[in-house]
């Protein structure tokens, strides 16, 4: 049981009353009741009530607190004494997860998973049950191990926020059979049939081929200000690609002879200061996959990025150029790594 010194009863100089106590050798200064979910507020009445609400206001606080209840801080949803629920902690961990540096479809996951245990829980303690019952609707093991590491970081977040530790994760993840992203033997035939197909998902295959971005965020996201003043090179910082790492990317003749520059606040592709939806480029090949005469089996879009990965090495021989025209280890494309891009086919 928490115990404090019963509160005492203050003025200000402008005829405000608050109560004032300590906990844990800290003054707490209280001018309603707020911070114990009440809602008398004793400055709401006429100043010569105001003290004899501030009495009331006194003993609520009072008893509230010695009977164990939660007094948050000032402007935070942490706990000063008491003890928060599982759900207030994991709340708590989702809004500090949203305030943080992450993608939006992260974010998005980690509110559909509160979301549901808020749904699913009886009570406001968090359980095993509704923890293998949120896994347990993903048949696919990829999905079912990627919510678990989501469901795993938050609870992870709402246990270092104070929440009891426990094994709510005994789950154990699934084995997953890697899916092939096949290259292509001939590139040039399937990006003259995707050419006659759409001219922006030409571009991002392009892109992805010649330039070794990824399609799906680092070039649908693509504006005219990323690019240098002659289209020569793509500059993206690290919130902006998977390595979180600063690149600048260069841009091969045969991808630049069919850009033209607009506004820098645009995107590339839509025009518009947004970019297309996270799904654009999915989607655009999902129809072209079921249109297409050459498409083999296993052929995604990232095989345009693995297909060039291969043709630097071919022409190479050198692991180390290789990787710096991934870009995954060094800030800037060197010299020598954009030499590389040289030997690139014109479409």
């Amino acid at each position: 049981m928490n115990l404090i010194n019963y509160p005492k009863i203050g003025l200000t100089n402008d005829h405000k009353v608050f109560i004032s106590f300590y906990i844990n050798d800290k003054k707490i200064r209280l001018y309603n009741g707020k911070r114990i979910n009440s809602k008398l507020n004793p400055n709401d009445y006429p100043e010569t009530q105001r003290l004899q609400q501030a009495n009331i206001l006194a003993a609520e606080v009072y008893n509230y607190i010695s009977k164990g209840g939660v007094l948050r801080t000032f402007r935070k949803q942490s706990a000063m004494i008491g003890k928060l629920s599982d759900l207030e902690y994991l709340n708590m961990a989702l809004e500090s997860k949203l305030n943080g540096d992450y993608s939006d479809k992260y974010k998005k996951t980690l509110q559909y998973i509160y979301r549901y245990i808020v749904d699913a829980s009886i009570g406001s303690n968090i359980t095993l049950e509704v923890v293998t019952s949120i896994l347990n609707k993903y048949t696919s093991a990829t999905s079912y191990n990627t919510l678990r590491r989501h469901l795993h970081a938050l609870l992870n977040a709402a246990a270092s926020k104070g929440m009891e530790p426990r094994d709510l994760l005994s789950n154990k993840s699934r084995k997953n059979k890697a899916k092939l992203n096949k290259p292509f033997r001939e590139i040039r035939p399937v990006l003259d049939e995707i050419r006659g197909f759409n001219d922006k998902l030409f571009l991002c295959c392009l892109f992805t081929y010649g330039c070794l971005l990824r399609p799906h965020r680092e070039i649908r996201e693509l504006c005219w200000g990323d690019f240098s003043s002659d289209l020569s090179q793509i500059h993206l910082s690290g919130h902006r690609n998977k390595s979180g790492r600063n690149r600048i990317v260069p841009v091969p003749a045969c991808i630049r002879e069919k850009l033209i520059k607009g506004e820098e606040c645009r995107n590339i592709f839509s025009g518009e200061k947004k970019p297309y939806n996270i799904d654009y480029f999915k989607s655009l090949w999902s129809k072209y996959k079921a249109q297409s005469k050459i498409l083999e089996e296993h052929q995604t879009l990232y095989s345009f990025r693995h297909t060039g990965a291969i043709d630097i090495f071919k022409r190479t021989g050198s692991l180390t150029k290789l990787q710096k025209a991934c870009a995954k280890t060094v800030n800037v494309i060197t010299t020598e790594a954009i030499s590389v891009y040289n030997f690139f086919m014109a479409f």
